[in-house]
């Protein structure tokens, strides 16, 4: 009888094995982009935080399909009452990934923190004199000037103490560029004389660990054995970088890949006659496409023509040819109309004999040439770079301006408007946290603007740096409106559109989970 009772067990074991087995299925995410890298303080762009986010964590997170705040490599927060420091608990029990290239000998500790922030506030700190970075998103913040000193109170307790109060700030510890570095592995790559590697083969605490990457064509990565969180269905996670949306589109329905990027409107056609095996996650987020100008370099240093060259532009006809389905709305402002502090009475203009006035008064009464950069890649709210610069090539034609389209592979159009090279080029963002604050200092505060290129505005920043101080919710939301006044006056962006994100996926997809903001978590993610 014992004997019979052994043998049952030792068959439902394996069968249960068998069942973990058969639900182990590899899950393939067609990406549209190739990543700049690996290292998500250095980057700035969805296509690199996409993949960052399945391998590093936060002090905090989002609670998913949300933008409430929760526990992640902290348990707790204590925000100073005049808001000018926190104090995290550390999690116990956190492992660093083991990979090909590291075998971490201690769990997370407050030293990582340390090691991680201090990247982005001190440039003599030793790992910055071995490789040399500009932290784009921290750097944006001006981070090194908010933050005043970081303690550590003992191996779990790190506090953080700001120059002013920031009733914002809390939120920055969950976005993709704080994922938090092993100060351990940092060691390490300093003492081998390979910090740079940092960039190339990362190491986080998060639920995937890194394997491999093959330029433009597949990254992969395997569940993380020794996650403090639950283990993952899924074994292998491999990111299949397909740049075309019909090639995403067509690879779905193939069953070559399970999830895709966000798709083009134009796209989904193809999906909806497919219902049986493809399902499509739809979300309105917290984003935005504009063309920036550059502020530096004539003729759009003028505030008169980048004016021009706004109200020039035809955005219904635009929006006919690219958003369709007609879930897109036209941008005016800096950040969608659902953030609190959005200003309801500014309007956009489309008049193209006052905008040949402005041109004449700004010295350009025959007309000008001028650059204009497509975006190389599809995003939910500018679907169609070329198309787009094309209708905007016709719309200024009409008041005399001569637009030459140009354009870039991905990270080489990444590095050349950072570098200013652009007149005017197709940008965009996308808020995690749903405040105001995100969109602004970022992008338009003084701290942002390094090289001349980007908007700084004293009147403006003097109105974002007090929202960001006080607590009072009708303040903050007034300073706000504020400040989008200056912004519309000043046009140091053309607001082109927020949109609705769509992400398709196979059925048999299970535990995927919208972000406010379109991005992908594959955390608990799996294939039945």
């Amino acid at each position: 009888m014992k004997l019979l009772q052994l043998l049952f067990r030792v068959a439902l074991g394996a069968a249960l094995l068998a069942g973990l087995a058969v639900q182990a299925k590899p899950l393939v995410f067609c990406s549209d982009a190739s990543p700049e890298g690996f290292d998500p303080g250095l980057w700035d762009s969805a296509s690199t935080n996409t993949v960052t986010h399945q391998i590093f964590q936060g002090l905090i997170g989002f609670k998913r399909g949300s933008t409430e705040l929760e526990p992640a490599l902290a348990t707790r927060w204590e925000i100073a009452p005049d808001a000018r420091s926190i104090t995290f608990e550390l999690r116990r029990g956190v492992r660093f990934q083991t990979t090909a290239f590291f075998k971490p000998t201690r769990e997370f500790n407050a030293d990582d923190v340390l090691f991680t922030f201090g990247r982005f506030t001190d440039p003599g700190h030793a790992f910055n004199k071995a490789f040399p970075a500009n932290f784009i998103y921290p750097s944006n913040l001006g981070l090194a000037k908010l933050i005043e000193g970081i303690d550590k109170l003992d191996e779990y307790r790190i506090r953080f103490r700001l120059r002013q109060p920031n009733v914002t700030f809390l939120a920055n510890f969950a976005m993709a560029w704080a994922g938090i570095h092993s100060a351990e592995y940092g060691a390490k790559l300093l003492r081998e004389g390979r910090a740079r590697q940092i960039n190339n083969l990362p190491v986080g605490t998060g639920p995937f660990r890194f394997k491999s990457y093959a330029k433009d064509d597949v990254i992969r990565l395997e569940a993380n054995p020794d996650y403090w969180g639950q283990p993952q269905r899924s074994e292998k996670l491999i990111f299949a970088i397909s740049r075309e949306p019909n090639v995403r589109v067509q690879k779905l329905l193939a069953g070559e890949c399970h999830v895709a990027a966000a798709l083009r409107d134009v796209d989904l056609a193809a999906l909806d006659k497919r219902a049986d095996v493809v399902t499509v996650a739809k979300a309105p987020a917290l984003n935005i496409s504009y063309l920036s100008f550059n502020l530096r370099k004539p003729p759009t240093d003028q505030r008169l023509v980048r004016e021009a060259l706004d109200i020039a532009i035809d955005r219904d006809s635009i929006f006919k040819a690219l958003f369709p389905r007609g879930d897109a709305l036209q941008a005016v402002s800096a950040f969608p109309p659902a953030i609190p502090g959005y200003n309801k009475a500014l309007k956009n203009e489309y008049n193209p004999a006052r905008a040949r006035e402005l041109l004449a008064q700004a010295g350009f009464a025959k007309g000008l040439d001028i650059e204009l950069w497509a975006l190389p890649v599809t995003r939910p709210t500018n679907p169609n770079g070329q198309l787009m610069a094309q209708l905007i090539q016709q719309d200024w034609a009409r008041i005399g301006v001569r637009a030459s389209i140009k354009t870039y592979e991905w990270g080489e159009y990444l590095k050349r408007a950072n570098n200013g090279e652009h007149s005017v080029y197709m940008s965009g963002w996308a808020g995690e946290s749903g405040d105001a604050d995100e969109f602004l200092t970022p992008n338009l505060s003084c701290a942002a603007n390094t090289t001349g290129v980007k908007f700084c505005n004293r009147e403006f920043e003097a109105l974002i740096d007090a929202a960001r101080a006080t607590p009072d919710a009708q303040k903050r939301r007034q300073l706000y409106e504020q400040a989008q006044v200056i912004f519309k006056r000043e046009r140091p962006w053309i607001t082109m559109a927020h949109s609705t994100v769509y992400i398709p996926m196979r059925r048999d997809v299970q535990g995927f989970v919208m972000s406010p903001n379109g991005s992908v978590d594959f955390e608990n993610v799996y294939r039945n």
